[in-house]
């Protein structure tokens, strides 16, 4: 491991303000990645916060969930990110946290819950481009495996920093040609959003 892997920290990266504003949440991965001054996330992105009470610490209302993302050490904005919204309608105040942060050459899958399971969009939005795919009973780390074509086996002898960098590295040379439509389009035609309260045990 070179001097510059072992001392990049998440201040020199674009990742640095979501970071101070503790929208950085439930991170399975956190830290400095395989590629030289290179730094990698693997958790959720709070987009909207509960207004708090005193010192109680509330879940966010909701956010871009199992993200993975890699930010270089030096560069202002993040090239590769994938992630899950729970609503369609939640890809407007994405941008809007994430704005500055993306860039238009950029690789960005989102996969929302409540579009047609066999629905695959492109929307630009504010001048950034993003993938959006449905996701249902799975993951996004699974989803994007399957997406890039990568058997499990080709990676499992990883650890987890070397798999993100593996499964991203894959994710920024894939250029899918899907549906273009508006986000207002989209939001016409997304379902209804799951109760994730429905059936759970009181």
């Amino acid at each position: 491991m070179t001097t510059l892997e072992k001392t990049v920290t998440i201040d020199a990266t674009a990742f640095a303000r979501l970071d101070s504003e503790g929208r950085l949440l439930n991170a399975v991965f956190k830290g400095p990645s395989t590629k030289p001054g290179r730094f990698g996330f693997r958790g959720d992105i709070a987009l909207k916060f509960q207004t708090q009470v005193a010192d109680e610490k509330r879940p966010p209302d909701f956010s871009i969930e199992q993200v993975l993302a890699v930010a270089q050490a030096g560069e202002d904005t993040i090239p590769v990110l994938a992630g899950y919204l729970h609503s369609f309608a939640y890809l407007a105040p994405a941008v809007e946290v994430l704005k500055g942060l993306l860039r238009p050459d950029g690789a960005y899958f989102l996969f929302c819950n409540n579009i047609d399971l066999l629905a695959h969009y492109t929307i630009t939005l504010d001048g950034i481009t993003f993938h959006i795919l449905p996701l249902d009973e799975s993951t996004v780390w699974k989803e994007m495996l399957d997406l890039l074509a990568i058997d499990k086996n080709d990676i499992k002898k990883l650890d987890t920093a070397g798999k993100l960098d593996y499964v991203l590295d894959a994710a920024v040379a894939l250029k899918p040609k899907y549906e273009v439509i508006s986000y207002e389009e989209g939001l016409k035609r997304a379902g209804p959003v799951k109760n994730r309260n429905e059936n759970r045990p009181v």
